[in-house]
């Protein structure tokens, strides 16, 4: 269907003014109603916005757009309920959340008959087969637990785990698991602890009796997952916006943040799954998260990646964009008429919603919100110090006898160049921009002959108590080599990390570790095994500070528990996301800004092209190495090369922490440019 642009807003649509002038003031809360602002004052474009709203309108209903906490469009009876039929996952799952933050669940990776004694029968031939004991909590979230589509006693068609399959019943059995560990219905649950305290009323929101099983479970009412919420849009509105919110409202953490960063993504050992009735359901497999469908895949082309969504049958929608700050509800008769999971039909309603939103630097697609703290600004690209032409990577470190020290890749160095190209080479830099000098420092057992892929390079610099670490990658992921004479010799550990790390990077404080947070090391790196494939989230470990070169000595960062404080682990296997941008989690270095009390995560953002001379650079900060992150600066295309590495020195810091020389690898050179943190 062609969508004709133009149209009357005034006589179809209700474009809300009597608006405030520009974002001020911090977040808004709809409390008891929602702020009303024009597209405009909001950064979009009324007319491209208007789009969505006239597809929305073949399947008549209601909706609106929400952006920074404003209503800058809606249509229909906003106090009308619709059936909103499988967004009742979505909606139910924060449950989920719930159970989590209070402890009711230890983990989704428990089996659901711990809560669950009569778990998974009738039918009886379920436990012939022998996979009930298997089926975890996580199962059941991800559509990879086995049990057929209908909502009631369902068989199970495979192992759990090994496939994708759409189903009522699975989810209908997670909500008997939160039923029986609460001891409460789940309708007064949510009430009391979620929809309250956001502002929805019971003439918002409704849950029907359980339609497919008995009406009560152990004497208390039964309700569904897989459908059985009516509600309106504002009330969607409301539960998207605690989502975009990260589970925080007014100050207070209602869901666990990490339980809504679990929700957005597909989780690693579901993507690419065999999807179960293929036909209906495509590739569901590469961007299903808990409950919530999302665009990790880069589905729709034109959609930020970090866009997720509740999706019910007639085409009810929540759909939240993180990085636009925008929450859209939709509710009305189906826009999909072949009902099937093809995003093509949802895509003429989202799609406008995030090309209306107009930035300087184009369409913004930042995968955090702005920092209210800071901004950046960049010097001239004439200013640019460009040395070692030829080679790339320098990561770099502040060594103790106040010189940093860096490592290039498939080059030459500093001048004069090594006879010989190096995969990896060691060098010293004296001095700071813009007199400063670069030394190589030859090393027999340090540098590594190469090309590409196929040669080892340095991805992480740091220099603790006298002794410079280096990470290697490209060496079966990545492995650690230490230097007691700066970087004259190494001493290679004979371990590596071979579950993710590709392309792990070094937390950077002061000089020689000074002004650490605390005892330990930190390590960043792409959720990859590769340093040439982007991962759609990076992960974090950490090590006592002496124990650096044990293996045994690392731990995972897990998530964040219900207090926003860090949960670690042991295994590999369970580590959690530090940083979400789908697609989008490359190459990075890290330091701390001392004088801010502020983490500057440095990312090249990664794209098709040759990022040596032409690319994107995102810069966000936080208060803690485990974030919670916000965007200072972020664009798909800088002004120049950013390079496959970046970082901000720490010695090359300014005493106030407002300068900061970013050192980088565009121009396969060691490339210099100041830039200057706005303070807000």
């Amino acid at each position: 269907m062609k969508i004709q642009v133009s149209f009357v807003l005034a006589a179809i649509i209700t474009v809300l003014v009597s608006l405030p002038a520009a974002v001020e003031g911090g977040e808004v809360w709809p409390m008891p109603a929602w702020e009303q602002a024009r597209p405009d004052e909001m950064g979009m474009d009324a007319g491209v916005l208007g789009r969505a709203h006239e597809y929305a309108l073949t399947g008549g209903g209601s909706g609106c757009v929400v952006r920074y906490g404003r209503v800058v469009m809606q249509w229909g009876d906003k106090k009308q309920r619709y059936d909103l039929k499988s967004s009742t996952k979505a909606i139910g799952v924060t449950a989920v959340g719930l159970a989590l933050k209070d402890g009711k669940f230890k983990s989704l990776n428990e089996p659901a008959k711990k809560y669950h004694a009569g778990f998974g029968m009738p039918p009886e031939s379920n436990a012939d087969t022998g996979w009930l004991d298997k089926i975890t909590l996580f199962h059941l979230a991800t559509q990879t637990a086995g049990f057929d589509k209908p909502g009631g006693y369902e068989k199970l068609l495979f192992e759990p785990g090994t496939k994708w399959s759409y189903s009522d019943g699975g989810p209908n059995w997670l909500a008997e698991c939160v039923t029986l560990v609460y001891g409460q219905d789940l309708n007064t649950l949510m009430f009391e602890r979620v929809f309250g305290p956001i502002g929805i009323k019971a003439s918002d929101l409704t849950w029907r009796n359980n339609a497919y099983r008995a009406k009560e479970i152990d004497g208390i009412k039964r309700r569904e997952f897989g459908s059985g919420i009516s509600a309106n849009v504002d009330a969607m509105a409301r539960i998207g916006y605690l989502y975009l919110r990260r589970g925080k409202w007014q100050g207070k953490q209602i869901i666990p943040e990490g339980f809504v960063d679990m929700v957005r993504v597909v989780p690693e050992r579901v993507r690419g799954s065999a999807v179960v009735k293929q036909e209906s359901y495509f590739n569901a497999s590469d961007h299903y998260g808990l409950l919530w469908w999302n665009n990790a895949d880069g589905t729709m082309a034109n959609v930020p990646r970090d866009a997720y969504w509740s999706w019910g049958l007639y085409d009810s929608l929540i759909v939240v964009i993180p990085s636009l700050d925008i929450v859209a509800a939709r509710a009305g008769k189906s826009l999909n008429k072949s009902r099937n999971s093809d995003y093509k039909s949802i895509e003429l309603f989202i799609e406008p919603i995030a090309l209306s939103v107009k930035t300087k630097n184009g369409r913004r697609v930042q995968p955090y919100p702005t920092s209210p703290i800071m901004g950046l600004k960049w010097a001239n690209a004439k200013t640019i110090i460009r040395k070692a032409s030829g080679s790339d990577n320098w990561p770099i470190t502040w060594a103790d006898d106040n010189n940093l020290y860096t490592a290039y890749g498939d080059g030459w160095g500093f001048e004069p160049k090594t006879k010989e190209k190096l995969s990896l080479g060691i060098a010293k830099v004296v001095g700071a921009p813009p007199d400063f000098e670069g030394v190589n420092v030859r090393t027999e057992s340090g540098e590594r002959a190469g090309q590409g892929a196929k040669g080892a390079k340095a991805s992480g610099m740091l220099c603790v108590d006298g002794v410079l670490y280096m990470l290697v990658r490209n060496t079966g992921n990545s492995q650690i080599a230490w230097s007691r004479d700066h970087g004259k010799t190494w001493t290679w550990c004979d371990w590596k990390f071979t579950v993710s790390f590709g392309c792990p990077t070094f937390l950077n404080f002061g000089k020689n570790y000074a002004g650490a947070r605390d005892e330990f090391v930190y390590i960043y790196s792409p959720d990859s095994n590769s340093a040439y494939k982007p991962a759609d989230q990076m992960v974090m470990t950490r090590v006592d500070k002496d124990k650096i070169r044990e293996q045994g000595g690392y731990e995972f960062f897990k998530g964040l528990d219900g207090k926003s404080s860090p949960v670690w682990t042991k295994n590999i296997g369970k580590r959690g996301a530090v940083f979400i941008n789908p697609g989008k989690c490359y190459r990075s270095g890290i330091s701390y800004n001392a004088s801010l009390k502020r983490y500057l995560w440095c990312q090249t953002i990664y794209g098709k092209e040759d990022m040596r001379f032409k690319g994107g650079l995102g810069i966000f900060d936080g208060p803690e190495p485990w974030g919670p992150w916000t965007t200072v600066y972020y664009t798909e295309q800088w002004d120049v090369g950013p390079g496959e590495t970046n970082c901000f020195p720490t010695k090359w810091i300014s005493r106030d922490g407002k300068t900061c020389d970013l050192l980088f690898s565009g121009n396969d050179s060691f490339s210099v440019r100041a830039g200057r943190l706005l303070l807000e």
